[in-house]
């Protein structure tokens, strides 16, 4: 086949042989130009990159550690999900950036360099995998936009540690690393597409932010933040004095920005500080601008599942041989294990046939135009043709 795109799973508890297994699936005896991993923090890294490369070689390989896993048989919670892209239709160059935290920015910029080193392709994508405790994601994005310019989508998502919120890891080469952005600068001769939806919806009046500084939200209508989160939302009693059943309740209930399209951008409240009343958010909410607090179910989830596959591959001229999704883990607190696994059915449907394969991320980066990049709690789906 002149591009062909497959994806293998596996739960083995040996980390190696999750690896190799899932590595074996994926690329059925052919030589890659991309190898993707995207695997939980539980296993030795080290050893499932170790099995992983048993089979694929020297292939450029880029992955990170999730928040749980996607694959069309189903999603998984302690596995391992491996994409191979291949063929003659493709040219890959990847790059990775460590100590990301110390400038975001630059991280994200390094990263999108290797667009520069990419043999010539009619069609062209950025992948970033990022770690999603790193600090505001959006300079990640700003970062390689600099770089890529407004004719180059980026695409990827923000690495997980299955919601403890302590550390994420990404895989470049044969290394594990943390704190880090990798990414691949993808050349097709075939295009890409690229589909954003939340299915999430604003709840009560607009609120001012009156004093926020980066990702900190100190004051909303000059009350605590905190506070209005908790008494607008009627949080339950635990989720007010716990910082893990906080974190639980807000992985349903976002932060929703005004933007100029007039469609809310969406902010995860990954945590609280109980002593100044804080909320933090994953990404930058500027101070002065309007916010919601927003709340969804299973039926807007789905429909938001259904609008990002078709927008990806509307913009298609053929068939795709594959779709990567980035979903956010809160999307898949809303849906239950039902619900998730009728969402993966949906978006294998809609692939008609093709490769599925993916993870639950802490973000998710989807730039098809403008500079805004990044988002949360929201589903984004490569398609690739």
């Amino acid at each position: 086949m002149h591009r062909w795109m497959d994806a293998g799973s596996s739960n083995n508890t040996d980390a190696g042989q999750a690896g190799k297994q899932a590595a074996e699936l994926a690329l059925g005896g052919r030589d890659p130009a991309l190898v993707i991993v995207f695997c939980s923090d539980s296993y030795d890294l080290d050893e499932l990159s170790s099995g992983v490369r048993s089979v694929s070689g020297d292939a450029p390989l880029i992955g990170c550690s999730t928040a749980g896993e996607i694959s069309i048989s189903g999603p998984t919670e302690a596995g391992v999900v491996v994409i191979a892209l291949g063929g003659d239709g493709f040219s890959v160059a990847t790059s990775s950036f460590e100590g990301a935290s110390s400038d975001l920015r630059a991280a994200g910029a390094h990263v999108a360099g290797s667009l520069t080193e990419l043999e010539e392709r009619p069609h062209k994508v950025m992948l970033l995998l990022t770690d999603g405790l790193a600090g505001d994601q959006q300079e990640i994005v700003r970062g390689a936009y600099e770089v890529s310019g407004a004719r180059i989508p980026l695409v990827g998502g923000c690495a997980g540690d299955d919601l403890k919120m302590q550390r994420t890891y990404q895989l470049f080469g044969d290394r594990v690393l943390k704190d880090s952005v990798v990414g691949a600068a993808i050349g097709s001769d075939a295009p890409f597409g690229i589909g954003v939806h939340h299915g999430w919806t604003k709840v009560g009046d607009p609120m001012l932010v009156t004093k926020s500084a980066d990702n900190r939200v100190y004051t909303l209508d000059d009350k605590p933040a905190l506070d209005r989160y908790l008494e607008k939302l009627g949080a339950p009693d635990e989720a007010r004095t716990d910082p893990a059943s906080f974190t639980q309740f807000a992985l349903t209930h976002p932060l929703g920005l005004m933007r100029r399209s007039g469609e809310p951008q969406v902010r995860f409240v990954a945590e609280a500080d109980f002593d100044d009343r804080s909320l933090g958010c994953i990404a930058e909410v500027p101070q002065g601008g309007m916010a919601w607090f927003m709340e969804g179910d299973g039926t807007s989830v789905l429909e938001a599942t259904e609008a990002a596959c078709s927008d990806a591959l509307a913009t298609l001229t053929d068939d795709p041989i594959g779709i990567i999704a980035f979903d956010c883990i809160a999307r898949k607190g809303v849906l239950g294990s039902e619900g998730i696994q009728v969402e993966i059915d949906k978006i294998a449907e809609l692939a008609g046939g093709a490769s599925v394969a993916g993870f639950y991320t802490y973000g998710e980066i989807a730039r098809t135009k403008g500079i805004n990049g990044f988002h949360n709690q929201t589903l984004v789906v490569l398609a690739v043709s």
